[in-house]
Order: structure tokens, then sequence, then C-alpha cells
């Protein structure tokens, strides 16, 4: 069983969508998402279940119950399909970077690069994701909606390429952590310094794909995203010599924040 094979269960409230037409997109963009990566984590859940909640932020509830399955919530308008598809690859993201137990509760002063990486992740999802629907979408005389999810794509970046220039991590990286290290690491969330960053790792996944599967590889120690940005990244790399992963991506991070 792996995150690509694992079965999916729909769950919560999803209003009068049917809940086979979101379980296909779901299932879309979880191929977007993954096909063609190695899934390389020891620690990858038995099943997926996807909660629709009418209101909150999209999550992983962490439920302590000892079960194999990882639960993402979402929180999505009538049919909204492109923001379906976006919150879940988010949180797949997540889930990829075996933050799907009860013991991933996100820290600082790492949790802010976990969620560059793992937006970077949903947004190269979305674009695979727009790309086949046009040539094959899910449901019958629907591929026109496939440059509906590109614009809805176009729109996150345009809005994080105005943080990535405000704050100057389009120009240079290392210098823009050196500068805001201050600022990005207590907030283990989306912030708007990691929304900037995303764009960043973003450019690294289109260049080589296959880096994405190093996110496998993260989280397996303890302290997780509590241990400061060196010794992350250094024990990231060591994670991925032990599952046979490729350290592509952790090296090209710390060329890129200039950590040595």
């Amino acid at each position: 069983m792996t995150l690509l094979s694992a079965p999916i269960e729909m769950a919560g409230d999803w209003g009068h969508m049917l809940p086979r037409s979101a379980e296909q997109v779901v299932e879309r963009m979880r191929h977007s998402c993954l096909d063609g990566i190695r899934l390389v984590s020891d620690g990858q859940p038995t099943r997926l279940r996807v909660d629709e909640h009418p209101s909150g932020n999209p999550a992983i509830w962490l439920h302590p119950d000892g079960s194999t399955m990882a639960w993402i919530i979402v929180d999505i308008g009538e049919r909204d399909w492109s923001k379906l598809a976006y919150q879940f690859g988010h949180e797949l993201g997540h889930v990829m970077a075996n933050s799907w137990k009860p013991d991933a509760t996100p820290a600082s002063p790492c949790g802010w690069l976990e969620e560059a990486m793992v937006e970077a992740f949903s947004i190269h999802g979305l674009g695979r994701l727009a790309e086949s629907w046009k040539t094959n979408p899910p449901f019958p005389n629907d591929s026109a909606f496939g440059e509906a999810i590109a614009d809805y794509r176009r729109n996150i970046i345009q809005g994080y390429s105005v943080l990535a220039r405000e704050q100057g991590s389009s120009a240079d990286f290392g210098l823009w952590f050196k500068d805001h290290r201050v600022e990005i690491e207590p907030v283990a969330a989306l912030s708007p310094f990691a929304k900037a960053a995303s764009l960043t790792i973003l450019d690294e996944y289109e260049k080589a794909p296959s880096i994405v599967e190093a996110l496998g590889a993260l989280n397996r120690w303890p302290g997780r995203s509590g241990v400061p940005i060196e010794d992350y990244l250094r024990l990231w790399e060591t994670s991925c010599a032990e599952l046979s992963a490729s350290p592509s991506l952790p090296a090209r991070l710390r060329e890129l924040l200039r950590l040595g």
C-alpha cells in the first residue's frame, strides 16, 4: 500500500455535490501530484479520508486513535473543483511529508519550510491537473474547465509573486532568509514568507520533478520541524540516505539558503 494506491473515502457535508464527482477530482489530483514520483516513506497511510467541513481552514486532523488513516479536511464551495484540488493537494503534501500522525503538530523553527514545500507541491500538481483535464476531463464535455484550473493556478502564483518581489526572495533567496529569519521562523504556518518561498521551491520542482521524492524522507527524526534549520537539513539528508531517496532537494535548499 502506498500513498498513491491507498483507498480514498469521502466524508462530511458535500451539499448538493455528488460524492462520486468530488472523489473523481480528488483522485485525479492525487495522480497529478504523485504520478512518476517515487514514494519512499516507510510510514505511508493505508487509507485517506477527505472530509468536507462547511467552515474553517483546510488541515490534517491529527487523530490519536492509532489508525493508519490520514485524515484531510477541506472547506470548499459548491462544485468548486479548482479549490478542492488545491486544498487537497496541499494537505496531501503534508501526508507525503509524514505529517499525518498524532505527533505531527506544526512546530517552529522549520514549520514554515514544510509549508512552503507542500504549497509548491500543490501548485505543481495543479499545473499537471489543468493539462490532463484539457485532454481527458473526468466529466463528459468538460475539457474547457482545464483552462479554469490553469487560471486559478496563475492567480495564486501572481499573488505570491507580489509577495516575493516585496520581500526580495525572488532576487536573492539566501539574502532574503538572512534578512527576515527572525520573522520567518517563529510562524509554523503558510505565512506570507512561506508563500513567497514556495515559488522558489516550485521552480526547483518544475526543473526536476523527481526531486519531490525527498518529501517522503521528511520528519523521520525526533523533534521533526522543531530543530534548527541547519540540523533539519542535515537530518533530512541522512533520512534520504536511509530510504535510498535522492537528497537533491535538501541539498539544493541548503545551497539556496546559503547554509553551508
